[in-house]
């Protein structure tokens, strides 16, 4: 029964550390990628506005503003995806436990 607890410990502590780094490989990313991407859409958007400055100044920040409220609400949608199919931590050892417990009361079962 011990070393079983002890398993399913190690367990725990190796979806832990795995469950952190990848948490923090996806932070530092997500980081440089928005403000690298932030930094280019604003120069983007102001090189539009200043090329179409003496012609069509305001029909050009209005495009620079639809297309920010565009790729901002598809990085938001894209975000809520990747959330919704992230599993909760621990779900593989919680699982384990599960079927420890079941054993343990006596229900067999086969899958």
């Amino acid at each position: 029964m011990l070393s079983l607890l002890r398993l399913r410990i190690e367990l725990a502590a190796i979806e832990l550390k795995e469950g952190f780094e990848q948490r923090r490989q996806l932070l530092v990313f997500g980081v440089v990628a928005a403000v690298f991407l932030n930094a280019t859409l604003l120069l983007l958007g102001v090189a539009v506005v200043v090329f179409f400055w003496e012609s069509y100044r305001m029909a050009a920040m209005c495009a620079v503003i639809l297309v920010y409220a565009g790729v901002g609400a598809w990085a938001y949608r894209s975000f809520r995806e990747v959330l919704r199919a992230t599993s909760p931590p621990f779900s593989a050892t919680l699982g384990e436990f599960q079927k420890d417990l079941d054993l343990l009361r006596g229900r067999d079962d086969p899958d």
